[in-house]
């Protein structure tokens, strides 16, 4: 089983990450991985392919893909492309979970799939509904909307981006939430589901002094077995997915505020400024107070 964990942390103070694919000049493929998060790709130019379960879904302009939580997929994309990725916390869901934080997404019409593709022309009659093409509209014009009001960065633009992405969740919802789901969808995710719990822990303490054996006997594992589930799952060991973390949530605070490197260092829970210096020249190759800051 070769795939991997991406860790997904938010965009400063917003409950969401937003991007343009890291696939767009082509010749890019990335490799199977999952992530607890919902994922949304809307292609606006070119075209990519996704795989899932074997399967493959080609996107092409005008066209999205919602990628499901504890989902192991990859991408390829050959050509010349513009995507916007958008990545939802799952917590944004948790009054819809189904069972054991579970919630998945489709058209509607076609409730054995997981994952289902959708245009904003009409095609692929097939796995669409009679009407839904206004939803499907409907979700491209809203996340080209949201990227574009996160990259104008205009006076309010928190407030706009946050009520363009509600309106957002509130069409997943609504419109392409699953309401019932086969116990084989839930056996298929919580094989991952378990590790999602953790590393979500994780993400809300990582300030903490967290520890291995602290966490296994949290959830009720033996540290040799939580030690073997991150290295299978995550394809990392324990200590390594924590400094990342720390590390990503450092990155942020250092080019978004004027903290000193000692007090980003103590707050995203490193044990000294030197460790953090050591750690973010390794990843980064300069030390961090050569880092040019952009903070409002």
């Amino acid at each position: 089983m070769e795939f991997q964990h991406e860790l997904i942390i938010p965009n400063e103070g917003l409950p969401f990450k937003l991007f343009l694919f890291e696939g767009r000049n082509g010749n890019y493929v990335r490799e199977k991985h999952w992530h607890t998060s919902i994922e949304i790709f809307t292609v606006m130019e070119g075209n990519l392919s996704f795989y899932i379960n074997e399967v493959e879904y080609p996107l092409k302009a005008g066209e999205f893909l919602i990628i499901n939580s504890n989902e192991v997929h990859s991408i390829q994309a050959p050509v010349r492309n513009e995507t916007i990725v958008l990545q939802i916390p799952l917590k944004q869901f948790t009054d819809y979970f189904t069972a054991q934080r579970f919630i998945r997404f489709h058209s509607g019409n076609t409730s054995q799939n997981k994952t289902l593709r959708f245009t904003s022309e009409g095609t692929e009659a097939e796995q669409i509904n009679a009407g839904s093409t206004e939803n499907d509209s409907r979700m491209v014009f809203l996340i080209r909307e949201l990227y574009r009001v996160y990259v104008s960065r205009e006076t309010g633009y928190e407030f706009r981006a946050r009520a363009v992405f509600y309106e957002i969740l509130y069409l997943m919802v609504s419109t392409y939430r699953v309401t019932e789901v086969e116990e084989s969808e839930l056996k298929n995710s919580r094989r991952l589901d378990a590790l999602s719990k953790i590393t979500t822990y994780m993400r809300e303490h990582y300030k903490e002094d967290l520890r291995l054996s602290g966490l296994a006997a949290m959830f009720g594992y033996s540290d040799a077995y939580l030690s073997r589930m991150f290295r299978k799952y995550a394809k990392v060991n324990f200590k390594t997915y924590l400094q990342d973390i720390r590390m990503a949530y450092a990155y942020k605070e250092l080019l978004n505020t004027d903290h000193t490197i000692s007090f980003i260092a103590l707050d995203n829970g490193f044990a000294s400024s030197r460790a953090f210096s050591k750690e973010f020249v390794k990843r980064y190759g300069i030390l961090p107070g050569k880092v040019e800051r952009q903070k409002k």
